[in-house]
This record gives C-alpha cells, sequence and structure tokens, in this order.
C-alpha cells in the first residue's frame, strides 16, 4: 500500500517539474540569448557600462537557465547499481553553482563601475533607453513564466530570482538612460550598475545560503522540524520517536528517515501508513520508518544520542 503511495508521489512530483518546467526554460533561454547579443551590440557601440554590465549579469542568468534545465534532466536519469537514488542531487549542485556564478557577477559588475566612477565616457542616453525597454519586457516575460511554473523548487526559483532581479535591472537602466538623455548626468551609469549589483546580491544571498544547507544534508527550510516531529507523536499508537533525520533528495523531493516507538505490533502497519500519509502532505514522500515495540526509550538499554 506504501509503495503505491510513494510511486504516486514520485509521479507527481515529476509531472510538474520536468514537462512544463523544461518548456518554461527553453523559452526563457531563447528569448534571453537574443536579447543579451541586443544589449552587448548597444553597450558596445553606445559605451554604455549600465547595458554592457546587464548584458553580462543576462550571461549569467542564461546560464542559469541552462543550468536548471540540465538539472532537471539529470532528475530523471533511472537510479543505478552506483547511484541508488539516481541523479538527483544534481539538482542541489546547480542551485549552488548559480549562487556562486551570481556572486561572481556581482563582483565584475562593482569592480567596472568604480572603474567608470574614476573616469566617465560620454554614453547615448536614448540607445541605453531604448535597450533596457526592451530588457523590462524580455526579463518580465520570463520571471513571470517562472514564477506560476516552479513554485518549490529551489532550482526554479533561482531561475526566478536572476530574472525579477533583471527586470528591476533593467528598470534602473531604463531611468539612467532618460536622467543621461534629459540632464547629461553621464555618471548616473555606474551609479545605477552599482545599485543593481546591491540588489542582486541581496537575492543571491538567500539561494546561497538554501543551496549550501541543502548539499550539506540540512533540513530544508520549508520544513519544520519540530513539527514533523509532533505530528508524528500525535498519531495514535505511537509511543515516542527519535533517530529522526529530513534531508534533501532534490531540489523537489524531501526524505526522512526515523524509529518509531509504538505501543502494539499489530497496529504497526496501518501506523506506518498514517505516518507517511501525513509526511506527504508535508512535502516529505519518501520516508523510512524503523518500529520499535515497547516502552519510551532512553532506558539502559536504547541509545538516544543520535
Amino acid at each position: 500500500m506504501s509503495s503505491h503511495h510513494h510511486q504516486h508521489h514520485d509521479h507527481h512530483y515529476h509531472k510538474v517539474d520536468v514537462a512544463q518546467a523544461g518548456q518554461t526554460l527553453l523559452v526563457g533561454i531563447v528569448l534571453n540569448v537574443l536579447f543579451v547579443i541586443v544589449e552587448l551590440v548597444m553597450g558596445w557601440r553606445y559605451h554604455s557600462l549600465g547595458l554592457l554590465s546587464d548584458a553580462g549579469h543576462n550571461v549569467g542568468d542564461v546560464f542559469s537557465l541552462v543550468m536548471a534545465l540540465f538539472a532537471f534532466r539529470m532528475a530523471r536519469v533511472q537510479p543505478s547499481k552506483h547511484y541508488t537514488y539516481g541523479y538527483r542531487k544534481s539538482t542541489v549542485l546547480v542551485s549552488l553553482l548559480n549562487a556562486i556564478v551570481l556572486l561572481v557577477a556581482v563582483g565584475a559588475i562593482v569592480v567596472e563601475s568604480i572603474r567608470k566612477l574614476q573616469s566617465p565616457h560620454p554614453v547615448d542616453g536614448e540607445a541605453v533607453s531604448w535597450t533596457a525597454a526592451l530588457g523590462i519586457v524580455v526579463n518580465g516575460i520570463t520571471a513571470y513564466m517562472l514564477m506560476n511554473t516552479g513554485r518549490g523548487d529551489l532550482n526554479m526559483r533561482g531561475a526566478f530570482l536572476h530574472m525579477a532581479a533583471d527586470t528591476l535591472v533593467s528598470v534602473g537602466v531604463l531611468l539612467s538612460g532618460i536622467a543621461i538623455m534629459l540632464w547629461n548626468v553621464t555618471i548616473i551609469d555606474p551609479i545605477i550598475s552599482l545599485v543593481i549589483a546591491g540588489v542582486i546580491l541581496v537575492s543571491t544571498w538567500r539561494l546561497l545560503v538554501d543551496s549550501l544547507r541543502l548539499s550539506m544534508d540540512g533540513v530544508p527550510c520549508d520544513i519544520d522540524i519540530d513539527h514533523v516531529t509532533h505530528t508524528i507523536e500525535q498519531i495514535d499508537g505511537v509511543v515516542e520517536l527519535h533517530h529522526l533525520h529530513i534531508w534533501a533528495m532534490s531540489t523537489t523531493q524531501n526524505a526522512l528517515t526515523a524509529h518509531v516507538v509504538i505501543n502494539n505490533v499489530e497496529n504497526m502497519e496501518s501506523i506506518k501508513f498514517r505516518i507517511k500519509q501525513e509526511l506527504a502532505v508535508r512535502g516529505i514522500a519518501h520516508a523510512t520508518i524503523e518500529v520499535e515495540v515497547g516502552k519510551p526509550c532512553c532506558e539502559h538499554e536504547c541509545s538516544c544520542r543520535d
């Protein structure tokens, strides 16, 4: 009964992620590659650091979308003798890599902006504004699609963060373009770039922390371990719970192992089924429950050090 439960959940996860997410990511990749080309050409031609730094950041975005797509493909690889979970964990590593790429992009923008502040160049405000307006459309569309596709997934959240930050960036560049057109204040170009770097840094930090936590097999941030413990202990027939471990198998799938002490061996299967049902509702589809019968633990024969 519970194995059927397992399969159902796996299927549910994959159906949501891979089919729709794959299409969304592909559309995003194509749109953004075209936009990066436009930005590079315009930025180089009109000496706009705002456009060039944005293009550099957009290359990071394309990379992030490609990596997210790659991670979804890897997550579908069947388990083997050497990788009994398949390559699901690669989704976590990709989100970590994504965060690092974003941080490197921030560093590059900051260095270039400081250089530009020391020796400003003339900038064509109109060209900058038009390109940035196009960016708002491209990034906005991609961000919107990602927001609707991958709610609980760290990779999709990473890709969405990239695109949302980019939409903000494009708004910033548009404003600087208008300011240059109206008042000819070229210094606004590198200043906007620094503000952009700050925005990206803030949104990336959370992604970095979450990705590190999952790659270290930490408890996923959307799961409250005390709440899980309380839920299991409230189930009829459960005397006590110990050796509880919760970790992420991928950016969408969580696993749990636990020792559960129950009061009656005859109810073992029904108690296990109830526990797995409760866990599935809380986003934990893979639960391995070891059942013991008896009194509460932490007497002489039972070690609860874990």
